[in-house]
């Protein structure tokens, strides 16, 4: 069984444009045309990536977005026809993992895809590593993807996760900005350094007793940001 993907958008053509080039790659594709239908798929069934368009029906792909995180970190990616930066922000502070801009070429999206799939892939993969990280009352659990304040589970998305495994697997490490963007976003990413801005202050918000003042993800001012 190849990989499943929901596709999200209210315009028909766009979704079966990239439903028939996915199932060329023997992906398999569900499809869904308003924020309500697009929610439902989600919870009743398990994806390796969710395509989510913005401007929908019903509710926001922001919304749905948002709804999602509260019961999985599948890796999503908002589809925008706005070249605007904000709408971008946005997108990822709601926990989006990646975003493309409408019109799109249809290889960029597939490119996208592999690319979150095989860093997605990876992690599980990785047998030297190790499975359990512990710091203070910080635990993850590498294998599982799951992270746990005080023995309660902290629900992040994809690239939070994968943000905080590099830092605490590297303690006392300073990476850059730009660094982290290539590590964890990958080299082809055409986002900048705000996506992970972004991402460290959610993170935080997530994991810290005090966000503006953290115990575990800290910066080192004009450099980047360590695991303390």
């Amino acid at each position: 069984m190849g990989q499943r993907v929901l596709v999200v958008d209210d315009e028909k053509l766009i979704v079966k444009g990239i439903r028939f080039s996915l199932e060329q790659d023997g992906m398999e594709v569900d499809c869904a045309y308003d924020g309500e239908e697009a929610l439902q798929f989600a919870q009743q069934n398990r994806y390796d990536m969710i395509l989510l368009d913005v401007m929908l029906p019903k509710m926001t792909g922001f919304e749905v977005c948002q709804q999602i995180r509260e019961f999985s970190n599948v890796p999503i990616v908002m589809l925008t026809a706005k070249g605007d930066d904000m709408d971008k922000i946005l997108g990822l502070d709601y926990g989006a993992d990646d975003y493309i801009t409408k019109p799109f070429n249809i290889l960029e999206v597939k490119a996208r895809i592999k690319a979150i799939m095989r860093r997605t892939n990876r992690k599980g993969e990785d047998k030297e590593s190790p499975k359990m990280l512990e710091k203070g009352s910080l635990r993850v659990d590498c294998d599982g993807r799951r992270v746990y304040i005080e023995r309660k589970e902290i629900n992040l998305t994809a690239k939070e996760f994968e943000v905080l495994e590099l830092l605490m697997k590297n303690p006392g490490k300073v990476y850059s900005r730009e660094k982290l963007l290539n590590l964890v976003w990958g080299n082809d990413y055409p986002g900048d350094v705000r996506t992970v801005d972004v991402h460290i202050r959610r993170l935080r918000e997530k994991i810290e007793n005090i966000p503006s003042e953290p115990a575990y993800v800290r910066t080192k001012w004009g450099v980047g940001y360590y695991f303390a």
